[in-house]
């Protein structure tokens, strides 16, 4: 009975971490200007993290999409000139995919538009408490990660 309340638990915690992601999204998207939605905002920001250019292959792997919709991302910001695409040196067959100079400067405006909301998250009574809970969010974040590399089984019916 323990397992099942455990279970439950952990259920409730990802229904409200869904919830939470799906608001912050729908503020996010509301800043972005013209087509662009959070999901190319976290390419570059991934981009920008890494440091160096990624294979339109890697990147679909890290946000768990098909390659086709991440060449379309891609070609989205391609347009915007929020990347650069260029032959990969390892591997002809392949493409690699940089941030431009011009993705950074989105990514700092972007960031600075999203200063009044998150100064507003922080202002909120649960913020100081939310922050303490951060280790552990992060430190479950690279478990799921590292079950999702490993991890092998398909939805099947």
């Amino acid at each position: 009975m323990q397992r099942d309340g455990a279970a439950q638990q952990a259920f409730l915690l990802f229904k409200e971490i869904t919830i939470l992601s799906q608001l912050a999204a729908a503020e996010f998207n509301r800043m972005l200007p013209g087509s662009l939605h959070v999901s190319h905002f976290s390419i570059i920001e991934h981009l920008t993290r890494c440091g160096h250019g990624q294979t339109p292959q890697d990147l679909a792997r890290v946000f768990q999409m098909s390659k086709q919709n991440m060449t379309n991302s891609i070609a989205q910001l391609r347009n915007y000139g929020f990347v650069e695409v260029h032959n990969n040196p390892n591997d002809g067959r392949s493409k690699i995919v940089r941030l431009t100079e011009d993705g950074h400067a989105f990514r700092n405006q972007a960031m600075t538009a999203l200063v009044p909301m998150l100064s507003d998250v922080a202002a909120h009574d649960a913020f100081a408490e939310l922050t303490h809970a951060l280790p552990a969010l992060q430190t479950l974040r690279e478990f799921l990660d590292a079950r999702r590399q490993s991890d092998t089984r398909t939805w099947s019916t």
